[in-house]
């Protein structure tokens, strides 16, 4: 009786066949399901103890990727046995196409991805790096998406080759039409691999100025030191030249006062030593020169330049500061005052 409904034929095909198709899948199902949790999960224990990141991220991305990728294939061999009709078959056959087209172009995704990371990121893991890198990984995945969406509707029949001669030529007046958004694009490029500045650096583009926030593909957003947001797109900056002060390694400082003009020459004698002993014994920094440099209209001006080694312009105005204050306390234990505008009106009276 039994042997009798095997034989039994439905939609052309047996219910043996039928049988045959659901048993299979079923193991098969049940083997890449084990798989996936026992082999898998040892293998990720062991990755782990590996000093390589490499093998953890390449088990995680297959359990995403190549595991559904699997099951698929279970199913697709558990019906192919079976004669099916001719939409029938198409369908399946469409589907793994599809199947195959999108987890393959995210594991080459994640791999290019990963490669990127890992080059850019490998000495530098912050936040403002990562941002950096957001424009770039947004233009790849639109290039290998595009890539591999054309590839599978070449693959399902379409006739690819003509949409894109057409699309060619339009793609000539569309690239015409936004030859400026083109020129961030490829500005955006140039700022990404050649690194003039990055997010954190505090530059001067003209006379504008401020910390950089964002580097996107058109734009490049700035933080100025009055609060506003400045917007510069990517070309103008390439275009501009670019102070660029978080890579100063050391700030080379100029400054002048003056003295009164009844100073002795004794006491003039003195205060560039006086300057060079301060500078000197204030830390981080590098004296250079002081010199009596001229005699202005009223005063006796001195000119001192010296280093402070870093870029910190907190830090800078801290030490001007201290130079400053200790100048002040060393030029009072001489008897030199600190020069202001005067003018002396000479009188002479005449006798008639």
């Amino acid at each position: 009786m039994f042997a009798d409904i095997l034989k039994e034929e439905f939609l052309g095909n047996t219910c043996q066949s039928y049988l045959y198709t659901l048993v299979f899948f079923i193991c098969g199902f049940l083997i890449v399901f084990f798989t996936k949790k026992i082999v898998m999960e040892r293998m990720k224990n062991l990755a782990k103890k590996t000093a390589i990141k490499f093998d953890d991220f390449l088990i995680e991305i297959s359990k995403k990727t190549i595991v559904p990728v699997l099951y698929y294939g279970v199913f697709y061999i558990s019906i192919i046995n079976l004669t099916l009709n001719k939409s029938m078959a198409k369908t399946i056959n469409v589907l793994g196409t599809v199947v195959l087209t999108i987890y393959g172009i995210k594991f080459l995704l994640a791999l290019i991805i990963y490669g990127f990371e890992s080059l850019y990121l490998k000495k530098d893991k912050s936040e403002a790096k990562k941002e950096g890198l957001r424009g770039i990984k947004t233009f790849i995945k639109i290039i290998i998406w595009s890539i591999g969406l054309i590839f599978m509707m070449d693959n399902l029949g379409f006739e690819v080759k003509t949409a894109l001669a057409g699309l060619g030529i339009s793609g000539i007046a569309l690239a015409f039409a936004s030859q400026a958004v083109l020129g961030d694009l490829f500005s955006y490029f140039a700022i990404f691999f050649d690194k003039p500045f990055e997010i954190g650096d505090f530059i001067i583009v003209g006379d504008l100025l401020g910390v950089v926030e964002k580097i996107g593909i058109k734009t490049t957003r700035i933080s100025s030191l009055s609060g506003e947001q400045l917007v510069f797109s990517n070309t103008d900056l390439t275009n501009s030249r670019i102070r660029n002060y978080k890579r100063m390694q050391k700030r080379r400082v100029v400054f002048s006062f003056g003295v009164l003009y009844q100073t002795t020459s004794k006491q003039l004698k003195e205060i560039p030593g006086i300057v060079k002993n301060i500078i000197q014994n204030t830390e981080n920094t590098a004296f250079d020169r002081a010199h009596f440099s001229s005699f202005g209209a009223s005063s006796l001006d001195f000119e001192v330049v010296y280093y402070v080694m870093g870029s910190d312009y907190n830090k800078y105005m801290d030490i001007q500061q201290a130079i400053n204050l200790d100048l002040v306390e060393e030029l009072e234990k001489i008897n030199v005052e600190f020069a202001y505008p005067t003018q002396t009106l000479h009188v002479n009276m005449e006798k008639n």
